[in-house]
């Protein structure tokens, strides 16, 4: 079998580095980084604290620039974009979950969600976030902001935010992290439930063995490196 064009692979990283500066001189955070993902995979990064998995994912993403390597966006290497253009190219096509909901306090959920639609220029940005909504199971507060909401209830806000304009690539950096049990297991269960749905591939940064195990792929890194 012939494999995937870099056209047809969402993402492509190839001998990847990341060196940033400090007091004590230069940090080495990732190191010769090589990682693609597939349309519609989903792909666990794990590994301890401080082994490159958060930096990876803002590298991927195209919100740091790496010291070495390429990272190509579907098909496009991110080098030869400016922020604009990393920005054009992500519209639409990426999305991100946090572990910190990173809604904006003074919008409502529905707000929330609805406010990168109409930034898109989609028609009926509002019908589409209340369809979302509905979706995580939020439909009754849509009109209540974030402070209204538990944890659980903004990361699912947020979980709708990133998946209605229908991405092709999701990432999520630690998206249960902050969650108890119970809350974690059922955004765990969304997430991957509207994933499937919508044909999105996934890269997702987790501490949680058994999130990770629900990904088809685990990337196991290591002193920035991936180890396994």
């Amino acid at each position: 079998m012939q494999p995937p064009s870099p056209e047809a692979q969402p993402l492509i990283l190839e001998g990847v580095g990341l060196t940033l500066p400090s007091a004590a001189g230069p940090v080495e955070i990732l190191r010769g980084v090589d990682m693609s993902v597939a349309q519609g995979e989903r792909v666990s990064v794990i590994g301890p604290s401080g082994s490159g998995k958060s930096s990876l994912i803002a590298l991927a993403a195209g919100l740091e620039r790496p010291t070495s390597g390429a990272v190509r966006l579907f098909g496009q290497d991110l080098a030869r974009l400016n922020e604009d253009g990393r920005a054009r190219l992500r519209r639409g096509r990426v999305s991100l979950v946090f572990q910190a909901f990173h809604l904006l306090p003074n919008m409502t959920a529905e707000e929330n969600v609805a406010a990168p639609l109409e930034i898109a220029g989609v028609v009926g940005a509002t019908d589409h976030a209340r369809e979302w909504l509905d979706r995580v199971g939020l439909k009754a507060r849509g009109h209540h902001y974030p402070h209204q909401l538990s944890g659980g209830e903004q990361q699912r806000v947020a979980l709708a935010r990133a998946l209605a304009a229908r991405p092709s690539l999701l990432f999520a950096d630690e998206p249960t992290g902050n969650l108890d049990g119970a809350n974690a297991a059922l955004v765990a269960d969304m997430m991957f439930d509207l994933i499937a749905q919508t044909g999105a591939a996934l890269v997702m940064v987790t501490h949680d063995p058994v999130l990770a195990a629900r990904a088809d792929r685990q990337v196991r890194m290591g002193e920035g490196r991936v180890v396994a």
